[in-house]
């Protein structure tokens, strides 16, 4: 500010409506209008901040000092008063110090209520500093400056956060407005968000997480309001950010809202391992580990004569086994395994295996092989001529195309063979008679059977009974539900045999498929339930469950 020359000093005049200062508002010039923290400054002729305002402008700081001039054109030397205002955002609010300096008369208002009265009216200079707590949110101070007869004319003002730790325990406000935003050419996440109010703000901290992970990582601090993470990994997973903002005094704000990114995928799956290789009249069947890659979609299957390339390209494969039904017996091939996710990134190649498919021996192969599910086992039979083979074999496997498994070695005179072992959904079968010498003959014609239930040696536990109604009052359905019992719950059931008897009549034996049995009774008095679990083929638990209850009353 550019001070004035003051030549003259008058007698102490002061203008009062009611007390010793007025707080009379003047009118705000419309046609000024000053931004938040920009004090408005507006000038009177008086000491009562009366009438019009002879100027109204901006002023960045309220630090005066005019001398013994008028503060403006317009003016007069002395009994003139300044008002300075300002409403502003404070943010989460806090601990604030309010300090002024002045040579004549000053009063500071908060939100219109008066916090600070100062007076020096000697021609010295007076000091006083206020620590005050404000609220988050916006408020308005206010600075009333008045000048008498009493030598220059001086005022000095100003507001600042208390950044103490051990005064300052107000954390700041979370930041608001952000967005994140993946490119995937770069594989960076662009962040930006709002600038906070806080005037002790020192920055903010970026924490990034996996989806679904409790532990955030903190990726940098800044005081900037964009940041891009360049560290994300190129695994398809999304990823989860948030700003905290930071005060002087070590305060950190609540997290603000989440967003997720989902990243691109560029990492191939863990390398096979684990391959092997058996040889079968059926073909080569190939076997490996599923590894520990969770992103793997299917497998591809290279295969050729050894020494030469697959030139038709690999067979895909949804599962960790293959038979290559197509290998020319005789001849050695080698064969690798590759894991591809479900983008299309393939991974390295596994290890070699090399296997030689065996030329079948000149016995007969079985004939008429048929394969029949029961509780206990599948029964796989079959015809065989028996003239030249020293023994036979069964093989299955559980999917069309995967490799098949050596699982008996009945002897010559069999025609069947219990596979106790059978899983439940699809097996397929084939049977094979030995020479002399231990070699296979050419595979019998394959059989397949589908599961309800996987093959169990003993019949379902004792059922698990809840009595809902015991029929009463008189001639009403009693009602019972029967569940799996201990161990049986992922158990292929077809349901539950029951049976209703005692003085209230008799149900006779029935079947409930879903458990749930209703029965109304022909008469009133004890009964009792009796309930087998049924398996999938129709062999009935060896222990029952029982409930007694007393009908129509």
């Amino acid at each position: 500010m550019t001070p004035h020359s003051r030549t003259t000093a008058a007698a102490v005049v002061l203008a009062t409506a009611g007390g010793l200062l007025t707080a009379v508002v003047a009118p705000a010039s419309a046609a000024t209008t000053c931004t938040s923290p920009v004090f408005k400054r507006q000038f009177y002729a008086n000491t009562s901040f009366s009438g019009t305002p002879k100027k109204t402008d901006c002023d960045s700081t309220v630090n005066e000092n005019w001398g013994a001039g008028a503060p403006a054109s317009g003016l007069p030397r002395n009994n003139f008063g300044v008002r300075w205002t300002v409403t502003r955002d404070f943010g989460s609010g806090g601990p604030f110090a309010l300090s002024v300096t002045v040579q004549d008369y000053v009063r500071v208002y908060v939100d219109g209520v008066r916090r600070i009265t100062l007076w020096s009216d000697t021609g010295a200079t007076a000091s006083k500093t206020l620590n005050l707590t404000i609220p988050k949110g916006r408020h308005t101070l206010r600075v009333d400056y008045v000048n008498w007869e009493n030598g220059n004319a001086k005022v000095k003002f100003g507001y600042a956060p208390r950044t103490s730790a051990s005064v300052d325990k107000v954390k700041p406000l979370a930041p608001t407005g952000l967005t994140a935003t993946y490119t995937r050419s770069t594989a960076r996440a662009g962040l930006t968000w709002a600038k906070n109010k806080e005037m002790d703000l020192s920055g903010y901290r970026v924490y990034r997480k996996a989806q679904g992970a409790a532990a955030w990582k903190r990726l940098a601090s800044t005081t900037a309001t964009t940041y891009t993470d360049a560290t994300l990994p190129v695994t398809g997973e999304s990823y989860v950010y948030e700003v905290r903002a930071y005060d002087k005094a070590g305060n950190e704000s609540a997290g603000s809202v989440d967003r997720t990114v989902a990243t691109v995928d560029r990492t191939a799956p863990a390398q096979v391992s684990g391959l092997t290789a058996t040889a079968t009249t059926a073909g080569n069947s190939l076997l490996w580990q599923a590894g520990s890659s969770t992103d793997v979609h299917h497998y591809e299957v290279w295969g050729a004569p050894e020494g030469r390339q697959d030139q038709d390209g690999p067979e895909t494969v949804f599962g960790t086994s293959f038979t290559d039904a197509l290998a020319e017996p005789g001849t050695a091939y080698h064969y690798t395994v590759q894991a591809v996710d479900a983008v299309g990134n393939v991974a390295t190649a596994s290890a070699p295996v090399t296997v030689t498919r065996p030329v079948p021996s000149t016995v007969v192969a079985p004939t008429n092989v048929r394969a029949t599910p029961s509780d206990a086992s599948t029964t796989v039979s079959w015809a065989s001529d028996t003239a030249d083979a020293t023994g036979l074999r069964v093989y299955r496997r559980t999917s069309a195309t995967g490799a098949w498994s050596l699982i008996a070695a009945p002897a010559t005179d069999s025609s069947s063979y219990e596979d106790t072992t059978a899983p439940k959904g699809r097996a397929y079968y084939y049977v094979t008679a030995v020479d002399a010498t231990g070699a296979d003959s050419a595979p019998s014609t394959e059989t397949v059977v589908d599961r309800l239930s996987p093959a169990t040696a003993t019949g379902p536990a004792a059922p698990t009974l809840t009595l809902v109604s015991a029929g009463i009052p008189a001639r009403q359905a009693i009602q019972v539900t029967a569940a799996p019992g201990a161990g049986d719950e992922g158990r292929g059931l077809r349901g539950y045999s029951w049976e209703i008897g005692g003085a209230c009549g008799s149900s006779g034996t029935r079947l409930s498929a879903t458990g749930a049995i209703s029965w109304t009774p022909p008469y009133n008095g004890p009964c009792v339930i009796t309930v087998y679990a049924v398996d999938a083929y129709g062999r009935q638990g060896g222990q029952s469950s029982s409930l007694e209850f007393f009908v129509g009353r």
